[in-house]
C-alpha cells in the first residue's frame, strides 16, 4: 500500500465575479446593456453555467497549478494571506467544490472542520448531531457509539448534549464540531481556523488532540493564522500566495517565506508622532556602538532611541520584544522598571539602554516602541521599530543551534549556579 494519502496534481479553481458599471441615463445605452445581459444569461443557461446578475463578468482564479502530496501520518500547515486560496483548497480536497483544472486523489475516509458546525443541523440535539455527522463521514452506528463518551467528554458540553444546537453558543458549537471531527475514525482530517474560536484551554486541547491524531498515523491538513500553533504542531508547511503554491518544505522555512512576503508588502511609512511625544529613530547597536541588524546571544542589548518630548511630565519609554511570529517575548518600561521618566522640558533626547544579555534562539525578532504616561495609555507607538536577526544560538560548549522552529520557545534558560545532582534523602535512608 502506498504511503501517499493525498495527491493534488495541477489543481486550479476559477470563479466568475460580477461587476455592475455605472452608465449614463441615456435610453439607448440602457437598452443595449439589457439586451447584452439577456444574451449572456441565455448562453449561460444553455451551457449549464451559473447565472450572475452583473454588467461585466471577471474570471478569478482562486487556485492555479497547485501540486503536492501528503503522506500517511503527516501533519501539514497551509499558510498564506487572506484570499491566498487556503480555504478553497480544503473545500476541493473535502469534495465540497469541484476543481476547474487538475485532479485530487484521496486514500481513506475524510473528516473536515472547515466552518463552525459544518454538517450539523441546528434543530437536532448535540447527541443527534454526533450520530448524524458520523453517518455523513461513513461511520457505522457502533463505531460512533464506541467513541461517543470520548467526544462528549472532550467537548465539555455534556450538560447540554440533549439541547438543540440552535441554543448553543459559538464556542460550544466549535468544541463539539472539533471533538466530533477529531475523534471519529477517519484517515484524513482537514482543520480550517478552528483555533480562532474558543478559550486558551480549548485551543491547547485542540493542539494536543491533533498531535495524538498524527501520532496515531492519521494525516492532518491544518490552516491557521496562528503561526505559533503551526510551528508547534507541524514539521512541514505549504505556503500559498495569490492562489499559487510558492513553498513546500520544513515549517521554519515556510514561516520565513510567509514573513518575508509580509515584509515585501509593507509600504514605506512615516513614524508620525503622538500628541506629547515622538519617537524619531531607533537602532540596535553592536559592541562598537554602531547600528546593526544582528544580535549575538549572551551579549548585552545596546539600544539607542531618539525621542522628542513636550511639557507633559511622567512620560515612559517602553519596549516590547517580539519573535518571528509576532508573539511577545519580553517587556521593558523606563517608569516601571527603572523609575526614570522622559524629560518634561521640550526638546529632542537620545536614550541609551543596555539590557541584560539573553540567549535567544536563532531567528528573526523586532522591538515595538511606545511612549505613554499614567494619564495617557499610549501617546506614540511604533510597531517593528527595530528589526534584527539572531544567526545562531549556542548556549553551551556543545555544537548545537537552538532554534525557534523546534517548539522549545525562544529563550535558552541559564543556571545561576552549577547543576547539582546527588542521591535523594529518601534513597539514602532506604
Amino acid at each position: 500500500m502506498s504511503d501517499t494519502v493525498i495527491r493534488a496534481t495541477g489543481l486550479g479553481k476559477k470563479f466568475l465575479i460580477g461587476h455592475n458599471v455605472e452608465y449614463s441615463a441615456m435610453l439607448g445605452e440602457a437598452a443595449v446593456r439589457r439586451a447584452r445581459n439577456m444574451v449572456r444569461r441565455a448562453a449561460d443557461m444553455l451551457c449549464g453555467r451559473a447565472l450572475i446578475e452583473a454588467d461585466e463578468i471577471e474570471e478569478y482564479w482562486a487556485l492555479r497549478d497547485v501540486d503536492f502530496e501528503v503522506r500517511r501520518g503527516e501533519v501539514v500547515s497551509i499558510i498564506g494571506h487572506n484570499g491566498a486560496g487556503k480555504t478553497t483548497l480544503l473545500k476541493i480536497l473535502s469534495r465540497i467544490l469541484e476543481p476547474t483544472t487538475g485532479r485530487v486523489e484521496l486514500s481513506g475516509r475524510v473528516a473536515s472542520l472547515l466552518e463552525i458546525g459544518t454538517g450539523f443541523h441546528p434543530e437536532l440535539t448535540g447527541r443527534e448531531n454526533i450520530f448524524l455527522n458520523g453517518a455523513i463521514l461513513g461511520m457505522r452506528r457502533h463505531e460512533v457509539l464506541a467513541k461517543f463518551n470520548q467526544i462528549v467528554d472532550f467537548s465539555g458540553v455534556e450538560k447540554f448534549i440533549d439541547t438543540p444546537l440552535k441554543r448553543y453558543s459559538v464556542g460550544m458549537y466549535a468544541r463539539l464540531a472539533f471533538s466530533v471531527a477529531a475523534h471519529l475514525e477517519t484517515e484524513i482530517l482537514f482543520v480550517d481556523e478552528v483555533l480562532a474560536v474558543g478559550d486558551a484551554e480549548f485551543q491547547k486541547r485542540c493542539l494536543d488532540r491533533m498531535s495524538e491524531v498524527a501520532n496515531a498515523g492519521r494525516s492532518v491538513l491544518f490552516v491557521s493564522h496562528n503561526l505559533a500553533a503551526a510551528a508547534a504542531l507541524t514539521r512541514r508547511g505549504i505556503v500559498l500566495k495569490s492562489g499559487r503554491l510558492i513553498f513546500d518544505g520544513p515549517i521554519d522555512g515556510a514561516l520565513a517565506q510567509y514573513t518575508a512576503s509580509l515584509e515585501k508588502g509593507k509600504i514605506e511609512r512615516s513614524w508620525g508622532r503622538g500628541e506629547h511625544s515622538a519617537i524619531v529613530s531607533a537602532d540596535l547597536l553592536d559592541a562598537n556602538g554602531l547600528p546593526t541588524t544582528t544580535y549575538v546571544p549572551g551579549t548585552p542589548f545596546n539600544l539607542q532611541v531618539e525621542v522628542e518630548t513636550s511639557t507633559l511630565p511622567g512620560l515612559s519609554l517602553e519596549f516590547l520584544l517580539r519573535d518571528a511570529n509576532s508573539l511577545p517575548v519580553g517587556f521593558y518600561s523606563s517608569n516601571t522598571f527603572s523609575e526614570v521618566a522622559l524629560p518634561s522640558m521640550p526638546g529632542r533626547y537620545s536614550c541609551t539602554l543596555a539590557l541584560k544579555p539573553l540567549f535567544l534562539a536563532s531567528g528573526d525578532y523586532s522591538f515595538d516602541l511606545t511612549t505613554n504616561s499614567m494619564t495617557i495609555v499610549v501617546d506614540h507607538k511604533v510597531t517593528n521599530a527595530i528589526s534584527f536577526r539572531v544567526a545562531a544560538s549556542n548556549p553551551s560548549t556543545i555544537a548545537y543551534d537552538f532554534k525557534q522552529s523546534l517548539g522549545n520557545g525562544v529563550i535558552a534558560l541559564q543556571l545561576a549556579t552549577p547543576l547539582v545532582i546527588e542521591p535523594s534523602r529518601q534513597g539514602r535512608a532506604a
